[in-house]
């Protein structure tokens, strides 16, 4: 199965074409430029050097959320219109999960972090178990599927668990000294080679929804982001201030 795989759900834009268990290409770009300035152009970088027929394409995979509210329409409205285009299921990659599966085989909690902004971070908590099967790999375990916590909250958790973890993501960055300060819990931190969104991580787990029959019409996906955007926030304390005004 091939799978052209996309995220812009945070800083990082990334794209890939994957088929079966082979990566055909991947560009990955960090830089102050919006991904509406770079998406596009790195999708049809791909198709090019590849000389990709796009309608050999089976299935198109997305980082839905969570992340940067504009980051992740961009991401949709790319995927949406390929997706009318094609007519390709789409597999609505959870951010948090396909962060994680970048340190695929770790043998500690696995924790990504990325800044959510208001003190918060968008993160989650994973395992990876060696399956029975010989030459079967690993599989990836949920132990806190993703959601907003404030990083007080999330070592608090860690320091209970009392495992070792490895953090990675773009939250890092941010929360690196309070971590250091707040946690007892033996932890590191990843390298730059996998501390950041890949689309090729999306299209891995993209495939495994696909075999576990996961996917959506491009006319049904949606996007999860967890939390309300900052002007839905403001308009619902303008609605709830207004509330409590009598005339």
């Amino acid at each position: 199965m091939k799978v052209l795989a996309l995220d812009s759900s945070g800083l990082v834009a990334s794209a890939a074409l994957v088929e079966d268990d082979i990566l055909l290409a991947e560009y990955t770009t960090n830089d102050k430029k919006t991904h509406s300035q770079t998406l596009l152009p790195m999708l049809d970088e791909i198709v090019k050097m590849l000389n990709l027929d796009l309608h050999t394409v089976d299935l198109l995979a997305v980082a839905a959320g969570p992340g940067s509210f504009t980051g992740l329409r961009i991401g949709a409205a790319t995927v949406k219109g390929l997706g009318y285009a094609l007519g390709c299921p789409v597999a609505a990659v959870p951010t948090v999960d396909a962060l994680a599966w970048n340190l695929y085989g770790a043998n500690a909690l696995v924790c990504p972090m990325m800044d959510a902004r208001r003190s918060q971070v968008y993160t989650g908590l994973y395992h990876f178990r060696k399956e029975n099967e010989p030459g079967s790999g690993y599989k990836m375990e949920t132990v806190l599927p993703q959601c907003a916590l404030s990083v007080e909250e999330l070592a608090e958790m860690l320091n209970e668990r009392g495992e070792e973890v490895i953090f990675l993501g773009d939250g890092v960055t941010v929360y690196r000294q309070k971590l250091q300060q707040l946690l007892t819990c033996p932890y590191s931190f990843a390298p730059a080679a996998c501390n950041r969104q890949r689309a090729a991580a999306v299209a891995d787990i993209g495939l495994l929804m696909a075999k576990e029959g996961k996917l959506e019409s491009a006319d049904d996906f949606t996007l999860d982001y967890l939390r309300m955007s900052q002007a839905e926030r403001e308009r619902k304390e303008k609605q709830e201030a207004s509330k409590g005004v009598s005339v």
